[in-house]
């Protein structure tokens, strides 16, 4: 599937970064009796995966607090009013709760209007991206003038479960901690963008389109929820979601550079969802691109989940990575498998 944009504006980023840090060795002191048993090496998680610390929030921080808190952030720093945005969506794997949609009480936060529409959307880590697609198709059809999208992620469960996991299971061996491990790679955070029709507020910041792929014959690579004794667990083949994942991204590019008549040389940065630095090395290494024009955040983020690739560009521009008139490129792989690649003429 390719998509093509001319009316639609990215204006501004807002983000939230938790406030309580946890670094790779603090977990691995954690795991001690683990690794003692195992005689696995220390330093060992952040060598795999290039994370030295991800963020947490406090306890009982919910889902749409943090994606309200950088809602509220995007908004202000658009100079956008509440009464303005037409469109709400919220897009993280985390939710409040099952119903209802987390997006009302992020409505709710904000004091957006009664006739914005709001609804969530869920697709692993690529929902932030599905979202812009989806606020996207609104803004160039002239249904709505302007948009949120919005995101919180909330790791805490699925850590401290799986690292009482990983403890209290004795039987457990090098091999079958494998599909653990996986989930210490996540973190905790949120992000927020506010989009426009040009025809409202052109910003400069062009939307211009992108392409997805979908292999979900491999869609039980990583797979996660709630149990009543356990929490929350995921189990993920790391090594084979690795190469399906890379496999899948390597058609979307195809599609993605066909669809804009773009090719790698007229892009001048690159923002991914991020897992690890295996994961992206292998996939500019396949893609053939340039790893210097690669902005990351994973080393003091780790895994983000739905927040990764966004916050990682709203800290990109903040930072100065990405200057007006430069082109950039978003790539998101997520389980299911699913590709999702968006062009933007900043």
């Amino acid at each position: 599937m390719n998509l093509r944009y001319t009316q639609v504006c990215l204006h501004e980023f807002g983000y939230r970064l938790p406030p309580i840090e946890l670094t790779s060795d603090a977990i691995e002191q954690r795991l001690a009796p683990l690794y003692e048993r195992l005689k696995l090496p220390a330093g060992r998680l952040e060598l795999m995966t290039g994370i030295k610390a991800r963020r947490l929030w406090s306890s009982g921080t919910l889902p749409s607090e943090g994606a309200a808190a950088a809602g509220a952030a995007a908004m202000a720093k658009a100079g956008v009013a509440a009464g303005d945005l037409e469109c709400l969506l919220f897009t993280s794997v985390s939710r409040d709760m099952m119903e209802p949609a987390t997006a009302s009480f992020v409505h709710r936060s904000l004091s957006l209007p009664p006739s914005c529409l709001l609804f969530d959307i869920s697709n692993a880590c690529l929902g932030f991206l599905d979202g812009m697609i989806m606020l996207a198709n609104m803004l160039e059809l002239g249904q709505v003038r302007a948009g949120l999208l919005v995101a919180g992620e909330t790791a805490e469960d699925l850590i401290d479960s799986t690292l009482k996991h990983l403890l209290a299971d004795t039987t457990l061996t090098r091999k079958t901690i494998k599909p653990l491990f996986a989930s210490l790679t996540i973190g905790s955070g949120a992000v927020a963008l506010v989009m426009t029709r040009r025809d409202f507020c052109d910003t400069g910041h062009s939307l211009r389109g992108g392409a997805c792929q979908a292999n979900t014959v491999h869609n039980d690579l990583c797979q996660g929820g709630q149990n009543a004794e356990q929490g929350t667990l995921m189990a993920t083949d790391s090594e084979q979601l690795l190469e399906k994942g890379i496999e899948t991204a390597a058609a979307c590019w195809q599609s993605f550079q066909g669809g804009l008549g773009w090719s790698k040389a007229t892009i001048d940065r690159f923002f991914c969802h991020q897992v690890g630095k295996a994961h992206a090395q292998l996939l500019f290494e396949t893609l053939a691109l340039d790893p210097a024009r690669n902005f990351e955040t994973l080393p003091i983020l780790g895994n983000v989940g739905s927040v990764s690739a966004p916050i990682t560009m709203a800290l990109g521009i903040e930072q100065g990575a990405l200057k007006p008139g430069q082109r950039a490129a978003i790539l998101g792989i997520g389980s299911g498998i699913n590709a999702l690649m968006l062009g933007i003429d900043w």
